[in-house]
């Protein structure tokens, strides 16, 4: 099957992703029309023109989910509007005002499949990216996008793929032994299923502790963390929080795996924090030694019970499909520099790194379209 050619495919949409393709949009890139090997794509309007003809500069997004709305759609039900973290406008249309009590994976995805349409983004799903490689060894010359849906044939790359295909999982002695339920924040649905249980939450970023509030409110639980939880520590003020980030950065700059930004920003207070404070379940605990079947093994010696082990450990980034390009280093990330690989220019990834927020995925979207239309001039 003959590989369709384009100037720029966006793998993701996402945040990052769609914030690209809006920005590709507005400097005059056009979506590519459909080749003999695609199926339906979404986002077009109604009888929306075949502008590919007009000598314009193309570009496709490939998305792998089954409908708009990136990671949020995926979230559980009971993270409301009011609660969420993180959540940053779309550019060029804002967030439509929302009951703060409605959940955020019905508001934001309808926002995500709104913003689709009405920019006229024509996204491709479900498409999984099997493979990205070069089509050639011309440094100059073309990469080549591999799905199960087809190929494309294209000058330049932006990789938007986020992270939630990745949850990661510590592996702990004796996990395989445990005869409670073991899961990753990637799978959680509803606190009422631990009703009654005693719980061991593991993690120390923002969705370790919602979820300690939502699930200490109907089950006993018990929270560890690897390190002591840093709360908006004196003197973090802006400046340092912006040489935080730069630190993540400058790990990616070097080929290192970029790890979260908040782990070098700190936790925030937040509503559920203080609620979990004051119910007297926001302790943190050291991370235990080893898992038994009937629970966890502490540090000290000590025997803590559990029906169920949830997993806050975060995601690493889903780049399993740019293996072909071997960009990977030894100490096992991608050396990249604002957004753009380092080894190989015709690639951007985007929510990487320091990028990860939603408004630095904004950011990244549009520094990665400026230097794809300087290139190209």
């Amino acid at each position: 099957m003959e590989a369709q050619p384009v100037d720029v495919v966006v793998i993701g949409a996402g945040q990052a992703g769609l914030s690209a393709a809006y920005h590709l949009r507005r400097r005059g890139f056009v979506p590519a029309a459909a080749g003999p090997h695609e199926g339906a794509h979404t986002g077009a309007r109604d009888g929306a023109p075949d502008d590919t003809t007009s000598g314009a500069p193309t570009f496709v997004v490939l998305d792998a989910d089954d409908a708009p709305g990136g990671a949020w759609q995926h979230r559980w039900a009971s993270l409301r509007m009011a609660t969420v973290n993180g959540i940053h406008e779309l550019p060029g249309a804002p967030v439509p005002p929302a009951d703060p009590n409605a959940a955020a994976r019905d508001v934001l995805p309808a926002y995500f499949a709104d913003y689709e349409e009405r920019f006229d983004l024509r996204v491709r799903r479900p498409v999984r990216v099997g493979a990205v490689r070069r089509a050639d060894a011309d440094p100059a010359g073309r990469l080549v996008v591999e799905t199960a849906a087809g190929a494309w044939t294209t000058r330049f790359v932006i990789n938007a793929t986020g992270t939630w295909r990745r949850p990661f999982w510590p592996r702990l002695p004796g996990a395989e032994t445990f005869r409670g339920r073991q899961l990753h924040v990637h799978d959680y649905v509803s606190a009422d299923e631990f009703a009654g249980e005693r719980v061991v939450i593991v993690g120390a970023g923002i969705s370790a502790v919602q979820l300690l509030d939502e699930i200490s409110q109907v089950a006993d639980t018990f929270w560890l963390t690897r390190r002591e939880v840093t709360w908006d520590a004196t003197g973090f003020d802006t400046a340092a929080r912006i040489a935080a980030i730069a630190g993540v950065g400058e790990r990616v700059r070097r080929g290192e795996p970029p790890g979260s930004v908040i782990s070098v920003t700190g936790q925030h207070r937040t509503a559920w924090s203080e609620a979990a404070r004051a119910r007297g379940v926001l302790v943190r605990h050291p991370m235990f030694s080893a898992i038994e079947p009937g629970g966890v093994r502490m540090p000290d010696g000590s025997f803590e019970r559990a029906d169920a082990i949830l997993w806050a450990t975060g995601f690493r980034a889903d780049i399993g499909h740019l293996a072909p390009l071997g960009l990977r280093t030894t100490a096992g990330g991608i050396r990249v520099a604002n957004g753009r690989s380092l080894d190989e220019p015709r690639l951007f990834l985007i929510g990487y790194g320091p990028s990860q927020s939603t408004v630095g995925a904004n950011r990244a979207g549009r520094d990665a379209v400026r230097a794809i239309v300087a290139a190209r001039a």
